[in-house]
């Protein structure tokens, strides 16, 4: 990447944060360790201003970290290949954005080294899966009006422009009598497979709620559901995955498996290497998406597939996508839907089972200015350098 546009001169004037609240359509409920998620998220949003030219993103940055950040030259921020350097990566979203903005190009196009799954700009296009399904029906005793409740939601999904679904499992792991849950599981599995139907793709999670045991016995009993993954089906364990992959192999089960979302053990990365599993699912805020270019990099090379956790931030439905430009074993964009006060994200689009990202500069976001002042103003800060002069940017085609 062309990065000569990146003048001596150039310093980070100021940096801005608050946190934007949003709102889902329903309330998220229980996963198979956790209470209900709720019905408001928030979107935690660094905004710099380099001469007068913004961009922003999702930070989770503190002021004492912004105020050590404040008059960096840009130019030392950045590798020659336009990832942001780990000592900046704190405002890792904020400074792609910027230089997206900078150079007039997405942060698609920038890292579209291979491709990705369109080369064609005005229709780049992104396999997405609705993450909404949690444990939202625990209030019904009645396993019929339990099933029919789940997939009330998972058509709501449908009717969005989803097709592939990723279901929450677990259920006896905590909320229900252990059998009771189980069945209930492979019930709701059984039920979003014919709202998805026969091209869709379900994948299920069970953060850690089950068993070895409890896995096969679930995989068994869906084998002809076509799960397309299990996620996080117990603590990570060399072990245990050596066991189940045996296991599938012998019943002749194809499901992958897929984990990295949790403690995000470093040891993943070697077991995907190893053929132990089949899907590194670190989350795309941290270690971020500077880092998953270079993650991304080292699972294609193995063979592996690619799947950032983003759930619960908002932006990430948006910027997720982004990656699958530079990562050919991107699977899919975590969708979970929510509005947010202030930003605009609706050159977005869910289109049968994929996310169309906007061919615009940096990630294609817009951030209402007022609004973000207002909220940042009661509950956010803002830091800037000393001496601060326009620089008077003209964008640069073809960095």
């Amino acid at each position: 990447m062309d990065l000569t546009c990146l003048r001596e001169s150039y310093r980070l004037d100021e940096i801005e944060w608050a946190m934007l609240p949003g709102e889902r359509p329903r309330e998220a409920g229980c996963n198979a360790r956790l209470a209900a998620h709720g019905k408001s998220p928030v979107a935690r949003i660094a905004k710099i201003r380099i001469g007068d030219l913004t961009g922003f993103g999702i930070s989770r940055i503190s002021k004492e970290q912004a105020q050590r950040l404040v008059g960096t030259p840009v130019k030392d921020m950045f590798y020659e290949n336009g990832a942001v350097k780990e000592a900046f990566r704190a405002l890792d979203f904020p400074l792609l954005d910027w230089l997206g903005k900078l150079a007039d190009r997405s942060v698609y196009d920038m890292f579209n080294q291979h491709g990705g799954p369109s080369s064609v700009k005005s229709s780049i296009k992104v396999p997405c899966y609705d993450t909404t399904l949690y444990f939202d029906e625990l209030h019904l005793t009645d396993n019929v009006a339990a099933i029919e409740w789940m997939s009330r939601e998972a058509q709501d999904g449908r009717d969005r422009g989803h097709r592939n679904f990723k279901i929450k499992v677990g259920r006896g792991a905590r909320w229900m009598e252990t059998r009771k849950g189980l069945q209930r599981d492979i019930d709701i599995i059984r039920a979003i497979r014919e709202v998805a139907g026969p091209e869709g793709k379900i994948m299920i999670d069970a953060n850690n709620g089950y068993t070895s045991n409890m896995t096969k016995e679930v995989l068994m009993e869906t084998k002809d559901c076509a799960l397309y993954w299990i996620e996080e089906a117990f603590h990570e364990d060399r072990v245990l995955y050596e066991d189940l992959r045996e296991w599938m192999t012998k019943y002749q089960i194809t499901v992958k498996i897929a984990d990295g979302e949790g403690q995000a053990d470093p040891r993943l990365m070697e077991w995907a290497r190893d053929k132990v599993i089949d899907i590194v699912q670190y989350d795309i805020i941290n270690p971020g998406f500077s880092e998953w270019l270079l993650l991304g990099s080292k699972l294609d090379a193995w063979g592996a597939g690619s799947a950032p956790h983003s759930y619960g931030n908002i932006i990430g439905n948006y910027v997720n996508g982004h990656l699958a430009a530079a990562i050919k074993g991107f699977e899919f964009v975590e969708w979970d839907h929510a509005e947010v006060n202030g930003l605009d994200g609706s050159s977005y689009r869910i289109e049968d089972g994929f996310v169309a990202i906007p061919d615009s500069p940096g990630f294609g976001l817009q951030l209402d200015d007022a609004v973000f002042g207002r909220i940042r103003r009661d509950s956010g800060w803002v830091v800037k350098r000393d001496g601060i002069r326009k620089l008077g940017f003209a964008k640069t085609k073809g960095l």
